[in-house]
């Protein structure tokens, strides 16, 4: 996998996590740098967007249980704004159901992680979608 280009010269990737519980993402913030990513953060829908806007992150991992509107209504937002519609991003959810997990990938959205997710098959998820990223 090439990686990309990150301002300042670094080849590192940025990761945002928008995840509202705190211990999760510090959680996943953490497991995601000790592998080498640069992780960016929002706790809400209402600023995912402002964030996505000044990070410009090459994945978003997505939890749909969001304060101020929910993860569908971020994901809706992202793939309306040209700049951002080519994004790669991965759910995280507790949601099992079988109606979540078929709106999610109506959104073009796979695969769905479920929480708690083990950080190999987080990182497997994130090389695919990754790799997968339109240049």
């Amino acid at each position: 996998m090439k990686p990309s280009r990150r301002r300042g010269g670094s080849d590192r990737q940025k990761i945002l996590v928008i995840e509202d519980d705190p211990v999760a993402r510090a959680d996943l913030k953490a497991r995601l740098e000790a592998n080498g990513y640069i992780v960016a953060t929002a706790a809400d829908a209402a600023s995912a967007l402002t964030v996505v806007n000044r990070e410009r992150p090459d994945l978003i991992l997505l939890d749909l249980g969001l304060p101020a509107g929910d993860g569908f209504l971020v994901l809706e937002r992202l793939r309306k704004i040209e700049a951002f519609a080519t994004i790669p991003v991965l759910v995280i959810t507790g949601r099992a159901d079988p109606e979540t997990r078929k709106r999610v990938e109506a959104m073009g959205v796979a695969p769905i992680l479920g929480k708690p997710v083990a950080t190999e098959v987080l990182l497997a998820a994130i090389r695919a979608g990754l790799e997968a990223k339109p240049e």
